[in-house]
């Protein structure tokens, strides 16, 4: 994965090539290459930078260039509003005395594990621009949540995002030579890549690696989760189930002591944040209708989580055609939700018995998706019954007879809008 850059590499030079007028938060789930990223760009510039991680406990990184050293802090140093201002002290110094009108970078890494951080960056942000000081500075971490509260909260209009989201299948392809059935099962997690010739410890790691700190690191630690094992029951389900619409009360029947409908949905929601399963909402043509009491679609953000969940090895996956129809249509929606800009809302459609598998909505513009995957595809009615009711701008097949699905998957949702 070092080898291989992510198209976020080239936005972040270009971004601490310029002035700096805000600072970079970059964010996403968990092994996506948020570290990598930071690391390759800060390679690629020519003066002062220092790269700290949160969660390693003694040593600060400095990202090797001419004009870096390596520091050390004494002990076990804790990680608090103390200790973060003598890492800006220090990177303050690197910028003062830089060569470059740039001055110098500053990335802290899982920067959320500092308590009250938001409210010290602004301190420290807020008095480097009252004094004219050069330092650029890249905020990174992994809980997708908490961080957009502490930068909504305490650091609005002060910080620029840089999203990072799941890898697409042209970039696992680059990377790691994934062939298209390769990628809908082995799904995107670059770290995972290596194991996918032993697939019990691909899978042990997917879960025991991946799913777990996410939940218990990401989620549950940081947010007031009422109902934790819940959760962790919820996420199961729904990876099992991945592709289906599933009505809450079905849910409800499958839960113990699962409450009601609302925790259930305020629970995908914190999910979906943190990369893992999302809950589509049924498309009605009425903003005011789109909400929560329709019956979720459920989806996957990578095709790991499903599969990893489900047991099949790879060639039990593929043989059972029913099974890996909802893995490409999963992929499909991993694809379009993790592709999608902050403007597009992505949604399915069910009335009666007509269902289209994907709806992308962008303003008043409406684009239908039928996912055929050679098992199964809605009948032609129900794209019809869509067209003539809501007039979209597009409808499209993916798979036989319609775009081929490693060419749809190559294209960002938006680009099915065409140009403006």
């Amino acid at each position: 994965m070092e080898t291989y850059r992510r198209p976020h590499v080239r936005l972040l030079l270009d971004r601490l090539s310029e002035p700096s007028r805000r600072i970079i938060s970059i964010f996403g789930p968990r092994q996506t290459g948020k570290t990598t990223i930071v690391r390759q760009a800060l390679r690629g510039i020519q003066r002062p930078s220092l790269y700290v991680a949160v969660d390693e406990p003694d040593r600060i990184d400095v990202a090797p260039s001419p004009q870096s050293t390596t520091t050390a802090l004494p002990g076990h140093a804790p990680r608090d509003g103390e200790w973060l201002l003598r890492i800006w002290e220090d990177a303050r110094k690197r910028a003062e005395e830089s060569r470059s009108p740039l001055g110098a970078v500053l990335a802290i890494d899982e920067i959320q594990k500092v308590p009250q951080w938001s409210e010290i960056v602004k301190g420290l942000w807020d008095q480097d621009r009252a004094e004219g000081c050069p330092l650029h500075v890249v905020i990174l971490g992994s809980a997708p949540l908490l961080m957009q509260s502490g930068l909504n909260e305490s650091l609005a209009g002060r910080f620029e995002p840089l999203s990072v989201a799941h890898w697409g299948w042209e970039e696992m392809a680059r990377a790691f030579d994934f062939d298209l059935p390769a990628y809908l099962y082995f799904g995107a997690y670059p770290g995972a890549a290596y194991l996918v010739n032993e697939e019990p410890r691909w899978r042990e790691y997917v879960l025991g690696a991946l799913v777990d700190p996410n939940i218990e690191r990401d989620i549950l630690a940081m947010t007031r989760v009422d109902k934790p094992a819940l959760m962790k029951r919820l996420f199961r389900i729904g990876s099992q189930y991945s592709g289906q619409v599933m009505p809450y009360n079905k849910m409800l029947g499958q839960l113990t002591g699962a409450g009601n409908t609302t925790t259930l949905a305020r629970y995908l929601d914190l999910l979906g944040n943190a990369g893992l399963l999302t809950g589509l909402q049924n498309y009605s043509g009425n903003a005011l209708r789109r909400t929560r009491a329709s019956s979720p679609k459920l989806n996957v953000l990578n095709t790991a989580l499903m599969t990893a969940e489900s047991r099949y090895t790879f060639a039990e996956a593929k043989a059972d055609r029913t099974f890996w129809g909802r893995v490409v249509e999963s992929a499909v929606g991993a694809h379009l939700i993790n592709s999608a800009t902050g403007d597009i809302g992505i949604h399915y459609w069910r009335e009666g018995r007509n269902e289209v598998d994907f709806v992308l909505r962008r303003g008043p513009r409406l684009v239908a998706i039928e996912v055929k995957s050679g098992s199964r595809a809605g009948p032609a009615s129900s794209m019809e019954a869509f067209k003539q009711r809501f007039r979209p701008q597009r409808n499209l097949l993916v798979g036989e007879a319609g775009i081929p699905l490693h060419e749809f998957l190559r294209e960002p949702a938006a680009h099915w809008f065409g140009s403006s």
